[in-house]
């Protein structure tokens, strides 16, 4: 598995990188890949939503492949887009978000914040607050898309729309909840050596 810091990077470029390498995975020309970045001020929509996007939002609205809702993505929020090929790791979509929101939950408690998952909703929270948000597409059994974690980002944008079709004063960061900056670099870090060993434990389908 191969994980790759883009670190800031437009949304619209990462998004095409991300269909080149789901293509690239199905050829078996790459490895399993782990994208993590952050954008400039963007919202997405995933094509499932039965929510419009409001009128005369700041910054542009992107209707894209994954599952879930309207969200938003901005500077100080962990990006992350692996791009897996769920029959190798012997897993189905279900079980890959599972997957998803436990290695988050391993990755971020080091750093003093105790994630949990709520039934019925994708994504990890603290207390009544979400803190992690997940979507993904899957295309020939290669999955791409995948979670924004709310690390040092503003939380103004979330509260113009209906995230995740939650009321809009949901979000929560790790900031807010530890009462202070996070070193973003090293909580990047950490994210995507858990990716590495997390999905490492997995045994792989044989044949």
């Amino acid at each position: 598995m191969l994980v790759r810091d883009l670190g800031l990077k437009e949304y619209e470029e990462v998004w095409k990188l991300q269909r080149k390498l789901v293509f690239e995975r199905a050829e078996d020309k790459i490895p399993d890949t782990v994208l993590l970045c952050q954008h400039p001020p963007v919202y997405t929509i995933g094509r499932s939503s039965k929510q419009a996007a409001p009128e005369a939002l700041p910054y542009p609205v992107h209707k894209i492949e994954r599952g879930g809702d309207l969200t938003w993505h901005g500077p100080g929020q962990l990006v992350g887009y692996p791009i897996f090929d769920l029959r190798g790791l012997g897993l189905k979509p279900r079980s890959y978000l599972s997957a998803l929101e436990a290695v988050l939950t391993e990755a971020i408690a080091p750093f003093g914040v105790k994630a949990t998952t709520v039934k019925g909703f994708t994504g990890l929270w603290v207390g009544k607050k979400k803190l992690a948000s997940i979507g993904v597409a899957v295309k020939g059994g290669i999955a791409y898309h995948g979670f924004a974690l709310n690390m040092n980002n503003t939380l103004a944008p979330f509260r113009l729309i209906h995230p995740c079709k939650l009321e809009s004063d949901t979000m929560t960061t790790m900031a807010k909840v530890l009462g202070a900056h996070v070193d973003e670099h090293a909580l990047t870090k950490a994210v995507g050596q858990a990716m590495l060993h997390y999905f490492a434990r997995l045994s792989p389908l044989e044949g």
